[in-house]
């Protein structure tokens, strides 16, 4: 069993930044596929980053890809996700989430992800 914490999220203006952060309890966090997720108000949950177990492998989708960075530290327990140059389409609650599952095209698919982070609010402001 996985449980996980998100922090940091917060009030930011377009085009600045902000990193928030994931940690979670148990003995097993090296061993997972890290993810973070993001809802807006009306829309569907959607995928915004991934990390591989040892941190060696990174994906992102077009929509933030070369703003957004994830990251991990295992003896932290803690996954990161630094946004930059954030703009209002930004807008949404963040989960992290847990999975163990083949790093491939299923990274996008929530469903492959087993422990779920209770989210965190982050608002760009236009």
């Amino acid at each position: 069993q996985v449980q996980l914490v998100e922090s940091g999220g917060g009030l930011v203006q377009a085009g600045g930044s902000l990193r928030i952060s994931c940690t979670a309890s148990g003995r097993t966090f090296s061993m997972y596929i890290m993810g973070w997720f993001r809802q807006a108000p009306g829309k569907e949950r959607e995928f915004v980053a991934a990390i591989s177990p040892i941190g060696t492998r990174t994906y992102y989708p077009d929509s933030v890809k070369d703003r957004f960075t994830i990251s991990r530290d295992n003896a932290k327990n803690t996954v990161y996700l630094q946004m930059n140059s954030l703009i209002a389409e930004d807008t949404a609650v963040y989960y992290c989430a847990a999975g163990d599952l083949v790093w491939g095209s299923s990274l996008r698919v929530e469903k492959e992800y087993h422990y779920w982070g209770q989210g965190t609010q982050v608002t760009v402001s236009s």
